[in-house]
């Protein structure tokens, strides 16, 4: 057994310089994705399983993808095929996956806490793929990953030379759906510890039943905060957890907390838009906005590959990492670390 598993469970764990520390491994991993064959030996001989009991196709695909050009083994567990459907625990199938030598499980569940009982039960390093309403942390490190590289390319600097005080008072607005948002709150705890100024923009049937301990400004007026805004991040509005039953009509809510065009065009010069996707166009962005050069939806997805092989490369390999990153002539090795704590929990899951 592992004298001392690493996990990813929540942003709340990595700190501004844990954070900092996988931003910096990321770059590497980038530049692998640009060469002609983007893939290395890193993780020959390790095994990653995707243990989604909610779908998300980008979200597994991009992870499977990192696994890949990793060279690590890839196990998919299907949800609409599990065993759970047959009776059998959650517990139990991610037991008998671990016996089958996995050494990393990626976690995606409709229950807040879900991969924090998976890390209790399996001696595997376990990555949270966004679970319930609680978090999703890979979504703000590549979102925080695709920024640097933006301030980076603002300053003139290359990425490299970009540390996370680039992002110190940098004025974000997260607009929509924050209630059911799992990326909103990861992105809260992310932006927040490395020093950016985060305002919700929601309608008040939208936002979480309490903000107590939140470092954000809320708004419900998204043509006020637009002015000052240097990253308009818009959430999808979340139906399947019962967004419909909060807003009047959807043709209501795009008018009031939508991005069009003329929305846009009162953002400062160099401002950008971002979205964790799927994109609705034509609800909370508008078609023309989304293909605006000022969008980085397309990039966001990109950069989610690298720094997905950042986070495995960081959990599995052999050697510690340190901000310098790996050294890619011998990019076959990582590091073990200590195991953070949790948020949130759940029983019986």
């Amino acid at each position: 057994m592992r004298a001392a598993t690493r996990h990813l469970l929540s942003i709340a764990d990595l700190g501004a310089a844990g954070i900092e520390e996988l931003l910096r491994l990321s770059d590497s991993f980038v530049e692998v994705s640009l060469r002609a064959i983007p893939k290395v030996p890193a993780l020959r001989g390790k095994t990653v399983a995707t243990l989604f009991a909610e779908d998300s196709t980008r979200t597994r695909l991009s992870f499977e993808t990192a696994a890949r050009r990793l060279s690590a083994d890839v196990m998919t567990f299907h949800a609409a095929s599990a065993s759970t459907r047959k009776g059998e625990s959650l517990r139990d199938t991610a037991e008998t996956l671990a016996a089958m030598g996995v050494d990393a499980f990626v976690v995606r569940h409709s229950c807040a806490g879900v991969p924090v009982q998976v890390a209790r039960w399996v001696d595997a390093c376990v990555v949270n793929a966004g679970d319930g309403a609680h978090e999703h942390p890979t979504q703000a490190l590549l979102d925080c990953v695709t920024l640097r590289q933006v301030l980076a390319e603002r300053d003139g600097r290359a990425v490299e030379d970009c540390g996370v005080e680039a992002f110190e008072g940098l004025r974000v607005a997260i607009v929509g759906d924050v209630r059911h948002s799992r990326v909103a709150r990861s992105e809260v705890l992310a932006l927040s510890a490395l020093g950016a100024v985060v305002t919700l923009v929601a309608p008040g049937s939208l936002l979480p039943p309490s903000l107590d301990g939140w470092p954000v400004e809320v708004s419900h007026d998204l043509d006020e905060v637009l002015g000052s805004t240097d990253v308009c991040y818009l959430l999808r509005l979340q139906v399947e957890r019962g967004t419909a039953a909060r807003v009047p009509t959807a043709h209501e809510y795009s008018t009031f907390y939508g991005l069009n065009a003329r929305r846009a065009r009162s953002m400062p010069e160099g401002a950008v838009v971002m979205h964790p996707g799927p994109v609705v166009r034509g609800l909370e962005i508008s078609s023309e906005v989304a293909d605006m050069p000022r969008a980085l939806i397309r990039r966001q997805v990109s950069n989610g590959v690298a720094l997905r092989m950042a986070v495995l490369f960081w959990l599995l390999g052999p050697d510690r990492i340190g901000l310098e990153g790996p050294d890619m002539d011998r990019i076959g090795a990582g590091h073990p670390g200590s195991t953070g704590d949790a948020l949130v929990e759940v029983g019986g899951a």
